[in-house]
C-alpha cells in the first residue's frame, strides 16, 4: 500500500511538473531587431500595450530616426484617441516612449527578454546568422519569431537549437493601424509557443490568424498571384493598367487597383518575393517571372518610393 501511495504521489508530482512546464509564456519583455518601418511599428504597438521594449539596430543614427518616427506616429494616434483630452494624449505618448529603450548590441539585451521579433532585411543568410548568434545568449524560455513575409520560417528556425520555441509573426504595414497578424506554426513549433504568441498578438489589440509554414502564408500567397495576373493581363494588351485599376476598385471594392498597390508596396520588394517563390517551385505557373516587372526593377523604377513604377509620381 505504501508503495502504491508513493507511486501515486510521484505520478501526481510529475504530472504537476509537466503541467507547469507546459504553461504558456506571458510576454512582458520584447526585443525587436530592426528599426525600419516594420520593426519600429512593432515596437510602438508593444510599448503602447504595456510591454517593455528594446529596439535594436546597427547604428545610433538609425535608432534615433526610428524613435522620432515612433513619436510622430504616437502623436497622430493620441490626437485621434484623446481628441477631447490632449493632456491624456501627451501622457500616453510619454509613457509609451519611456517603455522603449534602444541598443546596437542585440546579444547584450536578449538575456532577459521573453520574445525576440526579427524585422531585418529579407535575406535568409542574414536572418540565420542573427538567430544563430542570439540563440547562444537568450534565456531558455525566450521565444524567437520572424516577421518575414516571403521566407520559410523552418529554414530560419533551423539555424537555432530552439525550433520548438520559434514561429512566424507576420505583421502588416502600417503596424499601428493594421489589425491582422499571421501566426506561423512550423512542424517543430510547440503548442505552448504557438498559444503564447496568439495571446501576445491579442494583447497588442491585433487579430491573429493561424497558418502553416507555406510560401507567402495566407495574405501574400493570395495577393501576389493576383497582382502578377493583373500584370500579365496588361502585358497581353487585354486592358490598360488604368482600366484594370478602375475595374478592381469599382467592381471588387478594393481601395487600390493592382498597379497602384504594386507601386505602393515597391516593385523591387514584389520581384524579390516572386523570385524566391519561383526558385522554390519553378514548375508553378503562378510564380513565373514577369518581363515588365523585371524591366522596371532593372531600371531602378521601384514605384512611389523612387518616383516611378507602373505610374509616374511627382
Amino acid at each position: 500500500m505504501a508503495f502504491v501511495t508513493r507511486q501515486f504521489v510521484r505520478s501526481v508530482s510529475s504530472s504537476s511538473t509537466a503541467s507547469a512546464s507546459a504553461k504558456k509564456i506571458i510576454v512582458k519583455h520584447v526585443t525587436v531587431i530592426g528599426g525600419g518601418l516594420m520593426g519600429a511599428g512593432i515596437a510602438q504597438v508593444a510599448a503602447a500595450t504595456g510591454h517593455t521594449v528594446v529596439l535594436v539596430d546597427q547604428t545610433e543614427d538609425i535608432l534615433a530616426k526610428s524613435k522620432k518616427g515612433i513619436e510622430e506616429s504616437l502623436r497622430r494616434v493620441a490626437k485621434k484617441k484623446f481628441a477631447e483630452n490632449p493632456k491624456a494624449g501627451d501622457e500616453f505618448v510619454e509613457k509609451t516612449l519611456s517603455s522603449i529603450s534602444t541598443s546596437t548590441d542585440a546579444a547584450s539585451v536578449v538575456h532577459s527578454t521573453d520574445l525576440v521579433v526579427e524585422a531585418i532585411v529579407e535575406n535568409l543568410k542574414a536572418k540565420n546568422e542573427l538567430f544563430k548568434r542570439l540563440d547562444k545568449f537568450a534565456s531558455e524560455h525566450t521565444i524567437f519569431a520572424s516577421n518575414t513575409s516571403s521566407l520559410q520560417i523552418t529554414n530560419i528556425a533551423n539555424a537555432t537549437t530552439r525550433q520548438d520555441r520559434f514561429a512566424g509573426l507576420h505583421f502588416f504595414n502600417p503596424v499601428p493601424l493594421m489589425k491582422l497578424v499571421e501566426v506561423i506554426k512550423t512542424p517543430m513549433t510547440s503548442q505552448k509557443t504557438y498559444e503564447s504568441l496568439i495571446d501576445f498578438t491579442k494583447v497588442l489589440g491585433k487579430h491573429p490568424v493561424s497558418c502553416k509554414d507555406t510560401p507567402g502564408f495566407i495574405v501574400n500567397r493570395l495577393l501576389l498571384p493576383y497582382l502578377m495576373e493583373a500584370i500579365r493581363l496588361y502585358e497581353r494588351g487585354d486592358a490598360s493598367k488604368e482600366d484594370i485599376d478602375t475595374a478592381m476598385k469599382l467592381g471588387a471594392g478594393y481601395p487600390l487597383g493592382p498597379f497602384e498597390l504594386l507601386d505602393y508596396v515597391g516593385l523591387d520588394t514584389t520581384k524579390f518575393i516572386m523570385d524566391g517563390w519561383y526558385e522554390m517551385d519553378p514548375k508553378n505557373p503562378l510564380f513565373h517571372p514577369i518581363p515588365s516587372l523585371n524591366k522596371l526593377v532593372a531600371e531602378n523604377k521601384f514605384g512611389k518610393k523612387s518616383g516611378e513604377g507602373y505610374y509616374k509620381y511627382k
